[in-house]
């Protein structure tokens, strides 16, 4: 265990204050600003609002479709998480648990996702869902932030999986358990921090992501949130206080989501690294 002393303590407060300072201003500011007038937003940017009046909110909620939005980023960050976190965990177990041929060539070739932003390949994806007839679909974007998250999930749930004892396995076996109850009674009870760290990553991730849904989606009424407020982007002009109300409206379940679910997310990554 790491100790420090007295100005160690001292020089890590200033550090990280100084870190939640450069992550507190600029969203502060949006808040703030959500709640201005243009004239307000362009004469007093840095200070408090006059007054906390919701016609932004309202405004920005009516004209860019915030609840349609909200329905898609839902429907596609569940439909994410829920097939990532399966295929994830079943496959890390696979290459945990089990010796075949070729196991580490496998477990080598589905970390190259790391390595390898999607957004490199945005052209042959975008051939391929086309070829698929699955452009401008809710389906294309869920099989594509399927398999853009898998390999940071994969590499999380098999470092967890191989903490577990594999007497434990071993035990069941003997009992007559078979694979599929071993995964669903003995390793998924196990792993549920990194379930939990891979959910929240993931969904946030898709939330959050402005690229995949500009490539593939044109329908207005299949827009994910992300592209739902970028209708504020003028092509001469941009609202501001619409804007900036609707990205806080665009931010806020995420927000809640992380304050409600933080200590299951703090303590997966304590007990990955203590393992």
């Amino acid at each position: 265990m790491i100790r420090f002393g007295k100005l160690g303590k001292l020089l890590s407060y200033v550090f990280l204050s100084i870190y939640a300072l450069i992550i507190l201003v600029p969203f502060t500011m949006m808040v703030f600003n959500s709640f201005k007038t243009m004239r307000e937003l362009f004469l007093k940017p840095f200070s408090l609002p006059s007054r906390f009046s919701f016609d932004n909110f309202i405004k920005s909620w009516k004209f860019a479709s915030i609840g349609v939005g909200y329905r898609n980023s839902l429907f596609v960050a569940s439909i994410t998480v829920l097939i990532v976190a399966t295929l994830a965990s079943m496959f890390a177990y696979m290459i945990s648990k089990y010796e075949f041929n070729f196991r580490r060539a496998i477990f080598l070739y589905s970390m190259l996702g790391l390595a390898l932003p999607a957004r490199l390949a945005v052209i042959p994806i975008f051939i391929l869902l086309r070829n698929m007839g699955l452009t401008n679909s809710l389906l294309g974007l869920i099989l594509v932030y399927s398999s853009v998250n898998l390999p940071f999930s994969i590499f999380i749930l098999k470092n967890f999986i191989d903490a577990v004892p594999n007497e434990l396995c071993e035990a069941a076996r003997i009992d007559g358990a078979n694979v599929g109850y071993i995964y669903y009674r003995v390793i998924l009870p196990l792993i549920k921090p990194a379930l939990s760290i891979i959910a929240i990553v993931t969904f946030v991730n898709v939330w959050n992501d402005f690229f995949f849904p500009l490539i593939l989606i044109n329908d207005r009424s299949k827009a994910t949130i992300t592209l739902a407020v970028s209708i504020f982007f003028g092509e001469y002009s941009i609202q501001w206080p619409l804007l900036f109300a609707g990205l806080t409206l665009s931010i806020a379940p995420t927000v809640i989501m992380f304050l409600i679910f933080s200590r299951f997310f703090i303590a997966g990554m304590t007990q990955g690294a203590i393992k």
